[in-house]
């Protein structure tokens, strides 16, 4: 009897057990565009062009090795728009004795399956996400009877139990676990993007860039210039050139930002990991490859392991244990609506314009970007956690609700109350100063912190740590700042105080 395989456009992998286990000519693999999944935000219009032509070549690749796919296209007639809506149509059409389906990576959508499962006819067989290196029982049972969850606790875990950057005595790789210290030079003179490759476009990719153009007109970001591998074979290529090109050269540099550079040494392979044109394991196992090979530095190659095998499992498994009240989270009680100039780039301060610029131009920040410009921005000055998780999880082309909630709600905004960091991630305009050159020429002076050029990170940031004494005061990492705070006086505190609220007042206005 047929089974229905249904495909997520973020489960394009043919390692996963729902294609593993497929029968050929015989099942029938579903995958569909959906207007419903494109515009739960209103996403970057290079996300929507990457994911349609991928899964567009996915069904294209299973069709070569005999599989049988029924592919709904966006504009097909009767595409009912939904996920449901077209597993529901395809089991009316094709009477499968059963449908499978690998677990989605966002709760909105297991709570749409469990529905579904009471209106098919059929059973309804949900498979484990096979790519993730940590099941959900696994991250369980590391953090029951813990009462914090850190990372670098996690991520030695999965080292251990994975064998990455480790020794046949059982320590790690150059004898300590975590090389960040050594990771966090500013940018030198002259720090550019080492040349990226493109892949040329061919018909499937040029048909859905037409597509997205004229349907999604009015979407955030810029569609030209798209330069996303769309198969596994460009996935791949651009894994090799990121670990024979920039990998050596990633450490060093990973937190700087520098004007005009979006990329700087950061790899662009996270679309494709959480797509499933890459595999978490096979990346870290090649980077370490290279160290093990003296072409990449350790710092490099640990800081860039650190990232998948720890960073991305690490969300993963919190947002899974927290939902679906994770994203209500406001434990600092941040209410200002998100600034316009998070979608227009409108804004006179040039450390926030060019991540913006960043963002609408390739649907990508690096990190430090993320954390500390547009993050710190928002923590600083009080922005709903809801309203800045939707923009992120709009703008970037790796974003998906489970790894882009806990990094937003969690690490960057604080509002889990300090379940995800022992600290916020709260920073003044030295830091962009000594990590960028984003403030040579802006209109504000980072060293200045009242008065018409007063940097607006500077008193928000202050103000900020006012706000919330009663909260950090006590915080074993944080006496010397309010100690700083407490020597400058009365006077001092309240003219910094009052040129945060003019700062908030301009953001309201559309003025900052």
């Amino acid at each position: 009897m047929t089974v229905l395989r249904v495909i997520l456009a973020d489960q394009l992998s043919a390692r996963l057990d729902i294609v593993a286990g497929a029968e050929k000519g015989r099942d029938v693999f579903l995958l569909a565009e959906l207007v419903s999944e494109a515009t739960v935000v209103p996403h970057h219009v290079k996300k929507i062009a990457f994911l349609f032509s991928a899964m567009r070549h996915f069904a294209e690749a299973l069709r070569s090795v005999g599989h049988v796919v029924r592919y709904v296209a966006l504009q097909d007639d009767g595409n009912s728009q939904s996920l449901d809506g077209e597993i529901l149509r395809a089991t009316e059409a094709l009477r499968p004795s059963r449908v499978a389906i690998t677990e989605p990576g966002e709760w909105r959508l297991s709570e749409m399956l469990d529905g579904l499962r009471l209106a098919l006819a059929v059973p309804l067989d949900i498979l484990p996400d096979t790519r993730f290196l940590c099941s959900h029982a696994e991250f369980a049972l590391w953090a029951d009877g813990k009462r914090e969850l850190r990372m670098e606790y996690f991520y030695r875990e999965m080292r251990r139990r994975h064998g990455v950057l480790m020794e046949p005595d059982g320590t790690p790789t150059g004898g300590r676990w975590n090389y960040d210290a050594e990771n966090r030079k500013p940018p030198k003179a002259g720090l550019d993007s080492p040349r990226r490759i493109s892949f040329r476009k061919d018909a499937i990719t040029l048909e859905v860039l037409d597509l997205v153009g004229r349907r999604f007109a009015e979407n955030y970001g810029r569609l030209e210039q798209f330069h996303f591998a769309v198969t596994r074979q460009q996935a791949l290529r651009e894994l090799e050139h990121f670990i024979a090109d920039i990998l050596p050269s990633f450490g060093d540099y990973q937190d700087a930002m520098v004007a005009g550079e979006p990329y700087l040494r950061h790899s662009l392979l996270a679309p494709y990991i959480n797509a499933g044109l890459l595999y978490p394991l096979e990346v870290c196992q090649r980077a370490e490859a290279a160290y093990r090979d003296g072409r990449a530095p350790l710092n490099a190659v640990e800081g860039f392991i650190r990232q998948i095998l720890g960073w991305r499992e690490y969300v993963r498994g919190i947002y899974w244990r927290f939902m679906p009240g994770y994203l209500d989270n406001n434990a600092l009680d941040a209410k200002e609506p998100l600034p316009w100039f998070y979608w227009s780039g409108e804004t006179h301060m040039s450390c926030m314009r060019e991540a913006f610029a960043h963002t609408f131009d390739h649907a990508y920040s690096h990190h430090i970007q993320r954390l500390m410009i547009t993050g710190n921005f928002a923590l600083l000055a009080g922005i709903d956690p809801k309203a800045v998780h939707e923009w992120y999880l709009a703008v970037y082309a790796d974003a998906y609700e489970w790894v882009e909630a806990p990094n937003t709600i969690g690490m960057a905004l604080h509002a889990d109350g300090g379940l995800m960091a022992s600290k916020p991630y709260a920073a003044s305009g030295n830091y962009i100063k000594r990590m960028s050159n984003f403030c040579d020429g802006c209109v504000y002076d980072p060293s200045v912190s009242v008065g018409e050029r007063a940097c607006p990170f500077n008193a928000l940031y202050w103000d900020f740590l006012a706000r919330q004494r009663q909260r950090f005061s006590r915080n074993a990492r944080m006496p010397y700042v309010y100690a700083n705070w407490d020597k400058m006086g009365p006077d001092k505190q309240t003219a910094l105080r009052r040129q945060a609220e003019m700062h908030r007042i301009a953001m309201r206005e559309g003025r900052l």
